[in-house]
């Protein structure tokens, strides 16, 4: 509607001036942060990687600890929200005796599409590559430097698997604003447990029925960029495959964070350019039933027809968004194509053993570990705050 660009487009030109002003006052009495180049897992093929990332002045964000209080937790949260982003930075990449330059935008964001003048040898899925800061509008360390990681799926891979995050791998409780906000701003990713089981059965996955441990993850979620170290290092803590996080911007422009409809435009961009990149491979989708992930992953396999071999909907316990999810499992029934609206990952998994995904001999570890994951109790702000 007209009103409402009219408003976001009034509302970013204040943002944009106000940024410039709180900018130019910083520098001015220098009171900048010290610089750091914040680089996102990605993806590309042997003849093609793409980087992104960003630069920021570094607000040192601790790392999660056990015994954080909600002050520290909410301290973190406002750090990531109120990043002070470096724009027009140069930075340098050196690839196959090359090197390229890129530059910031005004919101910090670097990318590049690198071009091999020879295809890359996939000895290994991941590929890294270091990235230095030339040049900045501010004081910077000199020799400042960062690793890129991207994947490059090999040639053998039997599938890939492209995961939501929130209320899939993570509660988030992202139909309910107010338990979504304890979770996100009392929570670090030591005190906000995974699904049960979800760890096992990922990881059964990207070893498939090859046993070589190489099918790709891509995690795509509609959560903001700021939330990336945040994201990464949950997954790492407990030992979820690792994979590029596709998350997007934050702001009110249009396909970001508070537009309408941003939720599924942004996550079907992202799995369209999945597939398109690897047209030789199919895929496994994994989502929820609390939010659009039934009906992007329906509009995915009419878009791309041959494409997945199977959907998971974890049920988010919400008897509207189940009954949509049902709707569309039968209407994708007709496409052939199996979805599942399931209450845990063993429920998952049997059904991947039946299609030949994953090994049968998994399921037990994985029914081990859901077990052992009910077991945990979140940490000390859910005994403090959240009973």
């Amino acid at each position: 509607m007209d009103w409402k660009r009219l408003f976001t487009d009034s509302i970013n030109l204040l943002e944009d001036k106000f940024d410039d002003l709180r900018f130019d006052l910083k520098k001015r009495l220098g009171l900048n942060d010290p610089v750091q180049i914040i680089p996102y897992r990605s993806y590309g093929t042997v003849n093609r990687l793409y980087l992104k990332g960003r630069v920021l002045e570094d607000k040192k964000i601790a790392t999660s600890g056990d015994k954080d209080t909600i002050l520290n937790n909410l301290v973190n949260m406002y750090k990531r929200f109120e990043s002070d982003e470096v724009p027009n930075a140069v930075l340098s990449v050196k690839f196959q005796d090359q090197i390229h330059q890129m530059v910031t935008d005004d919101e910090g964001y670097y990318m590049i599409n690198l071009e091999p003048s020879q295809p890359i040898q996939p000895n290994d899925i991941w590929h890294t590559l270091e990235i230095e800061l030339e040049a900045a509008s501010i004081p910077f360390e000199k020799g400042l430097k960062s690793v890129a990681e991207v994947l490059v799926p090999p040639a053998d891979a039997e599938y890939g698997i492209i995961s939501d995050i929130d209320d899939t791998i993570v509660e988030t409780s992202a139909t309910n604003v107010l338990a979504m906000s304890r979770t996100v701003f009392l929570h670090n990713a030591r005190t906000r447990l995974p699904f049960a089981g979800v760890s096992a059965f990922y990881k059964s996955l990207q070893l498939g029925k090859n046993g070589k441990r190489n099918n790709p993850f891509f995690y795509v979620s509609s959560s903001p960029w700021n939330m990336y170290d945040l994201l990464k290092e949950f997954m790492d803590l407990n030992d979820i495959p690792p994979g590029p996080l596709l998350l997007r911007d934050f702001g009110l422009q249009e396909n970001k964070f508070f537009s309408s409809g941003g939720h599924m435009g942004h996550k079907f961009k992202e799995i369209e350019n999945i597939l398109l990149t690897y047209p030789l491979l199919n895929f496994v989708l994994i989502g929820d039933s609390g939010q659009e992930d039934p009906a992007i992953y329906r509009e995915v396999v009419k878009q791309y027809p041959g494409r997945i071999l199977a959907i998971y909907i974890r049920d988010v316990q919400l008897p509207e968004r189940e009954q949509i999810a049902i709707k569309i499992r039968e209407e994708l029934s007709k496409e052939k194509v199996e979805m599942l609206v399931i209450d845990n990952a063993e429920e998952a998994a049997e059904h991947a053993a039946k299609l030949g995904l994953i090994y049968a001999e998994s399921i037990p570890e994985i029914a081990n570990e859901k077990k052992q994951d009910k077991g945990q109790v979140p940490g000390k702000i859910d005994a403090t705050v959240l009973e």
